[in-house]
């Protein structure tokens, strides 16, 4: 079972903040249609179903198509997938620790230049082709310490790793 933290982080994360009333209402109930969806949240059915397919693309949110007898249209009915949320912010958190540790590692092997404004920051072999001028401003560039950076990046690497989010 998911805790409110965890669904609010993983749809924060996949689909935004207009997520969250879906997936609130959606929580603890079993197919409930599109149209009835909608009406409860005060949303069009274009806006509710937009929403509702953002999150079943991550696997939030899981229907059925039924006809309907009278009408026959389709009607989908939702219901929140809630076991899967915990490995959602697994994969959430692994994928921000991928990419921490890749720009982790351009950083510790790369020069860095900027200017005095900073409107432009570039490894040494880029800061080489624009002969140490910055293309915004148009001032000298100058080699930039990121040992802050580093421990920054090093930091945000552990919280991830030990986060139980």
């Amino acid at each position: 079972m998911a805790t409110k933290k965890q669904i609010e982080y993983a749809v924060n994360e996949l689909v935004g903040e207009e997520g969250l009333p879906f997936v609130h209402y959606l929580r603890g109930k079993k197919q409930i249609s599109e149209f009835i969806i909608a009406e409860e949240l005060d949303e069009e059915i274009h806006r509710t179903r937009n929403i509702l397919y953002r999150l079943f693309e991550h696997n939030i949110v899981t229907f059925i198509r039924k006809k309907d007898r009278i009408k026959g249209w389709y009607i989908c009915y939702w219901d929140f997938n809630e076991k899967n949320v915990p490995y959602l912010v697994e994969k959430i958190n692994q994928d921000k620790i991928t990419t921490l540790n890749e720009r982790l590692i351009r950083e510790q092997e790369n020069q860095f230049y900027m200017c005095k404004t900073a409107c432009a920051r570039m490894a040494f072999e880029q800061a080489v082709e624009f002969n140490f001028k910055c293309p915004e401003c148009g001032e000298v560039m100058q080699e930039q310490n990121n040992l802050r950076t580093i421990e920054f990046l090093k930091e945000k690497i552990k919280t991830l790793m030990t986060a139980k989010t």
